[in-house]
């Protein structure tokens, strides 16, 4: 079962937790690696486990072998800070360099790396179009073309039998695709806050969850907290009009 979804005219699947594979390209898209950010929190006096780099790729690459892809594409906020690339550890850089190699890899500019060099291979934009819909790291609310982004980090919070529930999760407009954070050291965002809503235009939206093999759908409402039956309740629809397949 794969969890795959219609977007700007083109199919993708959800990969993972937080990546997107569009098989037409058999490219994979991540947004905020944020590599190198342990090490940025250590220069400031906060010690955090210095892996966070090599773990991030070590996932990457993953997937990469999984969906046997030929490109990849990192939506902004690729390294942590523009010191990131100098300091990224040996081995993080050594996997770097052979995915580099090996894929037609395309950094988006983010506001965390706007001077990013691609010193360990890749091909450096402020944007990207392919096939119509346009890459790039911050929503535009103003441009009204299919879009893929990342920046704010988005997850679902669901309180379920009294204890929140919190995952990466993707938020989809008719014209707006916000992916999840890919870094292993990143935090997130409530897929219902204002800021998001503001991204996209204010429009109708849902967040898309990747479990178990299908991507379940939640109506998102703008910062209203829904219940637990209203969420239920939603799932049972989709399910029963999806013939219990994949929940899109």
């Amino acid at each position: 079962m794969t969890a795959q979804l219609t977007f700007g005219g083109n199919s993708f699947e959800l990969a993972g937790e937080a990546a997107l594979y569009w098989p037409a390209h058999r490219a994979l898209l991540v947004a905020d690696l944020h590599l190198e950010k342990a090490s940025s929190y250590a220069m400031g006096g906060q010690f955090l486990p210095p892996y966070d780099s090599r773990a991030t790729l070590e996932e990457l690459a993953g997937l990469a072998r999984k969906y046997a892809v030929r490109a990849i594409y990192c939506l902004g906020d690729n390294f942590h800070d523009d010191g990131g690339e100098a300091r990224l550890e040996g081995d993080a850089a050594k996997l770097l360099r052979h995915l580099t190699a090996r894929h037609d890899w395309r950094w988006i500019v983010g506001n965390h790396d706007p001077g990013i060099a691609a010193s360990f291979g890749g091909g450096v934009h402020d944007e990207y179009c392919l096939d119509g819909i346009i890459l790039r790291h911050e929503a535009d609310p103003h441009d009204p073309r299919p879009e893929l982004s990342g920046h704010f980090h988005p997850k679902f919070r669901q309180g379920i039998r009294g204890r929140l529930v919190s995952r990466r999760c993707f938020v989809r407009s008719a014209t707006k695709l916000i992916l999840p954070a890919f870094g292993a050291l990143t935090g997130g965002l409530d897929a219902d806050d204002p800021a998001i809503g503001a991204a996209i235009g204010h429009c109708r939206s849902d967040a898309l969850v990747h479990a178990a093999g299908r991507a379940l759908c939640f109506p998102l409402s703008g910062g209203l907290a829904r219940s637990e039956q209203g969420c239920a309740d939603a799932d049972m629809r989709r399910a029963q009009h999806d013939g219990g397949g994949e929940i899109v």
